[in-house]
């Protein structure tokens, strides 16, 4: 029979210490708020979407994290190259349009999460490892949070407000039946890491590599270095086009790869590290991202698809959204979430997603393959691709579903 503890008081219950979590903990903590992680696992622990944006490190850089992340020595990149068949292009993120960091960093998640968790708890936050979250109880002013440990025993803890930043756990959107279908079809991942000194001449060690598979434009790999020796190789596409009679996560990977002939010479006798996995379904979406006492951040709101690496920048861009908003509301100010919080979340959310459906459409790979479109559109479109989905001086920004539609029969005229 489980046994309940002494219950604990908090000012922000977090639920979930990847990088929204200890963002918006590091935030709160500065700003002298007792804050509270919960986290289910024990860290280092895996977790996919090591490619980082430039528009991350401003959001690190205002929790005050950078430093200890540029002190981390992690794998520099500068920007992004797609490979289709014999095409090739690449987007240099210091020829982009917008104003900001031009460069990031590869990271392996499972060392970049616990130094951030690590800084969290500098600052002043209090982490629990191997606790759930069982059942919450909300109000206006008061929430009670039921968690499990891997005893058995139940813990209560009472806070003033609670932040979900569980990702694909997505706690409260389960809890309070808050799930809603993505607009996307589910798509399968299937990804692993590799151990090998790779052949330098055939890639750019400074870029993510995007390569549509020769035969399915629907199906693209991504390879990422994270050291000169480590490398994240992954696949997507919908579960038809991945799987034929083998359910096998190697045994897929390896079949695309091997129809697939510039990754297949990149990838020559490769061993991977660690044991493929797959995940299928993974976009979703919710009904709303805010109610009384609690708020969603990154994955646990919305997740929309891997491909513009763009997971990390949602998820730390609504953490200082939700810290900024949720100290004003804890001082007794009046705050809107939806307009202070929702709202301006969305506006970039929205621009990726035009960028994810375009992709998928085939309209973003036809301008992205062109030779034909000028300078300052493909640094524009640079900008998105560095994260900076939020700047409302980017037309291809604010109207990205519209200018990415029209561009696309240009760049299809011009062939």
């Amino acid at each position: 029979m489980n046994t309940r503890s002494n219950a604990f008081n908090t000012d922000v219950l977090i639920i979930g210490a990847g990088p929204s979590g200890t963002v918006a903990a590091s935030i709160l903590a500065q700003k002298g708020y007792q804050v509270t992680i919960i986290e289910s696992s024990k860290f280092p622990r895996f977790s996919i979407g090591e490619s980082l944006l430039p528009q991350a490190m401003e959001f690190l850089a205002h929790a005050n994290l950078l430093p200890c992340i540029e002190d981390a020595h992690f794998q520099f990149k500068n920007g992004a190259a797609f490979f289709c068949q014999n095409h090739y292009t690449e987007f240099d993120f210091s020829q982009k349009f917008s104003t900001g960091f031009d460069s990031t960093f590869q990271v392996e998640r499972s060392v970049f999460d616990k130094l951030l968790a690590d800084q969290a708890t500098q600052f002043g936050t209090t982490i629990i490892y191997e606790q759930q979250v069982i059942d919450i109880r909300l109000s206006d002013n008061s929430q009670m949070i039921t968690t499990i440990d891997k005893s058995g025993k139940t813990h209560q803890y009472h806070a003033r407000f609670v932040l979900d930043a569980s990702g694909f756990a997505r706690v409260l959107p389960n809890l309070l039946k808050l799930n809603l279908p993505s607009e996307f079809p589910p798509r399968m991942s299937v990804f692993t890491h590799i151990n090998s000194v790779l052949d330098q001449r055939l890639f750019d060690q400074n870029k993510i590599l995007i390569t549509v598979h020769p035969m399915h434009s629907d199906i693209w790999f991504w390879l990422i270095p994270l050291s000169p020796t480590k490398y994240s190789l992954g696949v997507v596409g919908e579960p038809h086009l991945l799987q034929q009679n083998e359910d096998e996560p190697e045994k897929i990977l390896m079949r695309l790869i091997n129809e697939t002939p510039n990754l297949s010479n990149i990838l020559k006798e490769v061993s991977f590290d660690m044991p493929e996995r797959k995940i299928v379904g993974y976009a979703q979406d919710v009904s709303t991202l805010h109610g009384t006492g609690y708020a969603l951040l990154g994955n646990a709101g919305e997740f929309l698809d891997p491909i513009f690496s763009s997971g990390v920048t949602i998820a730390l861009k609504s953490a200082v959204l939700a810290a900024e908003t949720l100290d004003k509301s804890l001082k007794g100010e009046n705050v809107n979430w939806q307009q202070d919080f929702a709202v301006p979340l969305q506006k970039g959310v929205n621009t990726f997603k035009s960028y994810v459906r375009a992709w998928y459409t085939g309209e973003l790979q036809q301008i992205i393959f062109s030779h034909t479109q000028p300078p300052e559109i493909k640094a524009k479109i640079c900008s998105i691709l560095a994260g900076y989905a939020w700047d409302e001086t980017n037309d291809y920004a604010t109207d990205a579903k519209r200018k990415l539609s029209v561009l696309a029969k240009v760049c299809s005229h011009l062939q």
